[in-house]
């Protein structure tokens, strides 16, 4: 079976990523929309555009289902592609659902981090209506975290005094805070950021799992038993050959060592992250 994943750039990798644990044995074609990265500062009707247009090209590619490794093109652009065309079309949200649903029984609050688009959205207020009952939820913009990320500035001063600073905006701890809800792919790179400040006993919760495990609900794949055994990425070719994946950057086949390095560095990260929680 053949699966596309896109975002606006290299944070759509943490779901791949996530997919190479349950389903390795499947075919990948992962586009990466470098030329419009990031997607959280654009208007909707950009993003909607370059949403459709990705949409299109995965289907010339012949993906038996697409996933949406975003969750601002999700808010924006996800209905619209889903109504337009006849195939499985998976998106991602903010997961306040198990953010509030692991909390404890105690004062501490959820802090909700994304980009200005996916927490302006009407989508995110539906979501929050939905689940968040108990009005436990604090959001937080960090649209500057994708622009880092691009960079692969993941543990530097200047990312860490970023972090540090939109933290203390809301005070925020692990004595206020008991989870962390990562409403963006790119956010998965910093996660031993968000340990050192604010405290190792923050909870920190992506959608990657949910998204890849619905994704498997509605293919009818069968996941690996051993989802949790590390992955060792060796080589460039390695990400192509290996694991059956097809790189694209804004519609350009990424073929050269380079830029393959670049994401064999991008999934080896993701993997020395994988387990902080």
């Amino acid at each position: 079976m053949r699966i596309g994943i896109f975002d606006s750039g290299i944070g759509g990798l943490s779901v791949l990523h996530e997919a190479y644990h349950r389903f390795p044995d499947e075919e990948y074609i992962f586009y990466a929309d470098t030329r419009h990265v990031p997607y959280g500062t654009k208007s909707e009707d950009e993003i909607k555009g370059y949403v459709d247009g990705i949409v299109r090209f995965l289907i010339e590619k012949k993906v038996d289902a697409i996933v949406i490794a975003c969750n601002t093109a999700t808010s924006v652009g996800a209905s619209m592609v889903r109504q337009k065309y006849d195939l499985p079309i998976l998106g991602m949200e903010p997961a306040v659902k198990p953010a509030v649903e692991e909390s404890p029984e105690d004062e501490r609050r959820i802090l909700v981090m994304a980009t200005p688009v996916t927490l302006r959205e009407k989508k995110l207020e539906m979501l929050l209506n939905r689940v968040d009952i108990g009005h436990k939820a604090d959001l937080l913009e960090m649209p500057g975290l994708v622009t880092f990320a691009e960079k692969e500035e993941f543990e530097g001063d200047e990312v860490r005094e970023y972090i540090r600073q939109r933290f203390k905006t809301l005070d925020a701890s692990d004595t206020k805070y008991s989870g962390l809800v990562l409403g963006c792919t790119h956010f998965n790179y910093f996660k031993p950021l968000y340990k050192e400040i604010l405290g190792d006993n923050i909870h920190l919760i992506d959608g990657n799992h949910g998204t890849i495990n619905h994704l498997g609900d509605v293919m009818g794949l069968k996941a690996k038993n051993t989802p949790d055994n590390e992955i060792i990425f060796n080589e460039p070719q390695d990400i192509v050959v290996r694991f059956k994946t097809t790189y694209y950057e804004s519609g350009d086949e990424i073929t050269d060592t380079v830029r393959l390095s670049k994401y064999l560095r991008m999934l080896s990260r993701l993997e020395f992250v994988r387990n902080f929680r």
